[in-house]
Parts: structure tokens; sequence; C-alpha cells
């Protein structure tokens, strides 16, 4: 069985795989220079759907399903379904669990959603108690802006260090045999909060829980950056990424800028893709770790990495009221052994 070392980070003993993944994305994602990665890419944000919220639905599932076809599963050999996104009351995931009718577990983790999944599958296989876990998560454009911010059509201004939320969903097998990347190790984040206010600026309200995270697996573990091929944050962008690595020599003293890379600098094309600093969303991590990354672990490319999902633990009614705004991040050890 598996056993906490330090602090704040669990051994996964069982080392479950990662059997299979599946990500889908909207018509702007599809023009980044990770498309070829995605399983599917939606050729407008409705998605067939009359809302931007049904559409999210639709491609939460259809990343699920997709992940089960090519992991050749049904969902009655699943387990359990572990998922979460930003709507209110998770909606998007409860919807996809009544037409999936596999028993669901709702997580709400903010941006930090897919590692949060991950961390969880794997300690209940570590368990014994489930075989087989889907995880899954999403995230829309339209329907995150208009609930945490302006509506899409509002056209409101973005100040340079605001971040496009992304509009698509990723899914996960994780299972306790199988081929694919190994689970090995998960470091359960603490709510961290350096008193950022603005929701525009999740980069920085963010950067302190991915600093304070990954400086507390260095530490637990007794790796340093260098064991990792590579360290990838969830949805920081240039701001808050150039910060992470700032608090983690002040914090700890670990050197993170020659192999720390951010999801949300990855997705899209900075240069020709007007997104500001980047992408953000449950869907940032999701679906450049399990299309990119997780094809980068099969091809050889990469064989230890770092997962760590940041997420800002904020809704429009509290920075309403004038309070900070805390983040969490969590990260997963993900290996080919």
């Amino acid at each position: 069985m598996g056993k906490k070392v330090g602090k704040q980070t669990f051994v996964i003993d069982t080392q479950p795989a990662i059997i299979n993944t599946a990500t889908v994305v909207g018509p702007f994602e599809g023009k980044g220079p990770l498309k070829e990665y995605f399983d599917h890419i939606y050729t407008d944000n409705l998605a067939g759907e009359l809302s931007f919220e049904k559409a999210e639905k639709e491609m939460m599932l259809n990343a699920c399903f997709t992940a089960l076809t090519k992991a050749g599963k049904t969902p009655q050999e699943i387990d359990l379904f572990l998922a979460g996104d930003l709507l209110n009351q998770i909606i998007t995931s409860g919807f996809s669990a009544l037409e999936l009718t596999i028993p669901f577990l709702g997580l709400y983790g903010a941006c930090s959603t897919s590692a949060e999944g991950l961390a969880i599958a794997s300690m209940i296989i570590e368990s014994g108690c489930a075989s087989n876990i889907l995880v899954a998560t999403s995230s829309h454009n339209s329907s995150a802006e208009r609930q945490y911010r302006y509506p899409t059509e509002y056209g409101s201004h973005k100040k340079p260090f605001s971040q496009r939320t992304v509009t698509g969903a990723g899914a996960a097998i994780v299972s306790k045999e199988g081929n694919g990347p190994k689970i090995t190790h998960v470091t359960i984040g603490k709510v961290e909060d350096l008193a950022c206010k603005d929701p525009l600026n999740l980069g920085a309200a963010m950067a302190p829980a991915a600093a304070s995270t990954l400086v507390q697996h260095f530490a637990d573990t007794g790796r340093g950056p260098e064991y990792y091929d590579l360290i990838v944050s969830g949805d920081l962008g240039k701001f808050g990424h150039q910060l992470a690595i700032e608090l983690a020599i002040s914090q700890g003293g670990f050197d993170l800028s020659k192999n720390f890379k951010d999801c949300g600098l990855m997705l899209y094309d900075l240069e020709k893709q007007d997104v500001h600093a980047g992408a953000s969303g449950c869907a940032s991590s999701a679906v450049v770790t399990y299309g990119y990354l997780y094809k980068k672990l099969l091809d050889g490319t990469y064989k230890r990495l770092l997962l760590t999902a940041t997420g800002a633990l904020h809704s429009p009614i509290s920075c309403q009221q004038g309070e900070n705004i805390p983040s969490i991040a969590h990260s997963v050890s993900i290996e080919m052994i």
C-alpha cells in the first residue's frame, strides 16, 4: 500500500496507469500549435447546441465517450466517474454523469481539477476500492465569461494580464492494470492567498499556490526539478508563470527555469492569436496534458512529467464583496516505467 511522505505527498505504490485519454476543443483552440494532438475540433462554439452551457456538456461527453472507445471499455466497466468544471454547481459534470450512468463524484478545484481528478483517482485505486476510473473536466470561453465576468457579446476590454478561457474538454481513464504512463506520487496542495483581488489577473492569484505545492513536492520526495523532463503548470499565463519561478526560488531555493512550462502558454500561438497573457480554464491543462503531453510520453519524448494544475477559488459574489482570491494547486507525478 502507498504511504504519506513528508507533509503533503503520497506515494502511489500500485502505480495505476493512464490507459487512454481524449481531448476535444473549440474552433479557436483548433487553430493553435497543438491542433494535431486533439481528437476532435468543433467548427463552432455552440457545438450544434442551443446554448454555450449545453455545448460544454456536449464537449465533456464527447471526450468521455471517445476515451472509453479508445480504451475499449464500456461505461459499465468503469467503477467511478470523477469530474468537475467551472459552472455553478458543476452542472456540466452532473448532467454528463446523468448520461454516462457511472457512479459519480463531483469535484471542484476550479482550474486545478485535472490534477485533482488524477490524484483522487490514483488514491482510490491505491486503496483497493476501484480498478477503473474515468476522470474529466471542461471549460467554455462563453459560458465561463458570462458567469465570472461579462458575456462575450458585451465585448469588454481586456487587460494585458488577462487570459482567454479555453473552450474544450479532456478525459482520461486511470486503471489498476494496463499499459500507459504511471501515476507514482501526488502532492495535495494547501489553499494560498497573497491578497490578489483582481479576477482578471488570475495568473498572479494562482502563482503562489503553484510555487507552494512544487516546493513542498520537492521537499517531501527529495527530488529536485532536474528529476523531471518537464514540469508543467495549468494556466498561469505569461505573468503567473514568471512569478511562480521567482517564488520557487525565494521560498525553497528551487530553480524551475530550465524545464518549467505552462499549458496556458503552449495551447495558443501568442504571436498570432489574440489571447493576451495566454490560456486559462479547466480545459487548459486537461487538453494539453491529455492530448499533446500524453502522446509525448508514449513516444518517449518525455519519461518523467510533473503536472501541477492551479485553480482560483473565488466566485463572482466573493469578488463583489471585496474578498481576496485564494488559490490551490495539486501536483501529480506521471512517469513511463
